[in-house]
């Protein structure tokens, strides 16, 4: 398990270079004209952990497996997409699927890529994308607060509850606020997320700058980072051109090497990802054998035996118990053994909560 997310932008903002980049594919065809993105095309790829790597030493595991993240890149989106403009509809339909909205912002100067709006202005097009996606919303809700009011005069409780979600959120949208701004009970964000509301899309802005600002960003970007913490949301730094370069880079030696010239300690792929799961409120855990150390993700809060249903659906639906290592345990001790014998494993049960990092055998009877 990783997460989707759908990469979004207005047309020649490097939204298929990304991807490109991103998946070190050539899958999506990045062309200096809106619209060269006409299907929604998918990749996958590593997510980069260092953690797994000290494991699978410590483990002498055969095979290194990362969890996976999937990248979906969706057509360019333009003024009037709410009301079918463009490829709207399509759009719309596309970015509904997706866990998180990775939107990439142009925030570089380049008089040979045309800009739709004629100028360079990233917040303009942060605030264009979302009112586009606001106003989609707006008419929704206002269709289902209408059809739940009715059933609810009639005593219907699921009516109410479903009431007791829209109406704050038809509230927030009318304020012209995202619907994830919505004043809701905490108790209720579960009842949102199945709504599939656009504007409920957890966002990072991806500011995609020209190759000299990559290490610490423009005043574009910077621009960018304020709004973005206005709204809650994140704001992540890269060179979708630096990130082309480093895809062509089979060896991870070359990869630094030619990361550290520019003044990078990583990829913009890794502080994508980062951004993503921390606004998806995700963790990684660890499994170590002799054939494998594996990577899974599971939701932030989520109890054992969700995470070994991750691993396969009869170990959750026979969970008897999980072995658990902390990973920084399992480094100090050297691995499994070590850890028994400085009792560093401990024997969780259905209750215990996953933390980021920890490392499972899981018991189960099926």
């Amino acid at each position: 398990m990783g997460f989707n997310c759908g990469i979004v932008g207005l047309p020649n903002v490097g939204k298929s270079t990304l991807f490109n980049a991103l998946t070190q594919t050539a899958a999506a065809q990045a062309a200096n004209y809106p619209f060269c993105t006409i299907e929604p095309n998918v990749g996958r790829v590593a997510v980069p952990d260092g953690r797994l790597e000290v494991l699978a030493k410590l483990g002498k595991s055969a095979k290194i497996l990362p969890t996976q993240l999937e990248f979906v890149d969706i057509a360019g989106l333009v003024r009037g997409a709410s009301k079918g403009e463009g490829l709207g509809n399509q759009f719309l339909a596309n970015i509904r699927e997706v866990d998180a909205i990775a939107h990439v912002l142009r925030c570089f100067e380049d008089p040979d890529v045309t800009h739709v709006e004629g100028s360079i202005d990233p917040v303009r097009d942060a605030e264009t994308v979302e009112t586009e996606l606001l106003l989609a919303d707006l008419d929704s809700v206002e269709k289902r607060v209408m059809a739940a009011q009715k059933k609810a005069k009639g005593g219907d409780k699921e009516a109410k509850d479903l009431l007791a979600v829209l109406e704050p959120v038809l509230a927030a949208l009318q304020a012209g606020r995202p619907a994830r701004l919505a004043e809701l009970d905490p108790s209720l964000k579960p009842a949102l997320a199945r709504q599939q509301l656009l504007s409920a899309k957890p966002v990072v802005y991806v500011c995609n700058v020209e190759e000299g600002a990559a290490a610490s960003g423009n005043a574009q970007s910077k621009r960018v980072a304020e709004f973005a913490a206005k709204e809650g949301n994140v704001a992540v730094v890269i060179s979708a051109a630096i990130e082309a370069e480093v895809a062509q880079l089979s060896d991870p030696a070359e990869q630094r090497e030619f990361l550290a010239s520019l003044g990078l300690a990583e990829t913009g792929l890794a502080r994508v990802i980062r951004a993503g799961y921390e606004l998806l409120h995700l963790v990684t855990f660890f499994t170590v054998g002799p054939k494998e150390a594996r990577a899974w993700t599971v939701r932030k809060g989520a109890k054992a035996p969700e995470a070994a249903g991750v691993i396969h659906t009869d170990f959750e639906k026979g969970f008897i118990r999980a072995e658990t290592i902390a990973f920084d345990d399992f480094v100090a001790c050297a691995g499994e053994a070590g850890a028994k014998e400085a009792g560093k494993m401990r024997l969780e049960g259905k209750e215990y909560v996953v933390q980021d990092g920890d490392v499972f055998h899981f018991l189960f009877n099926v």
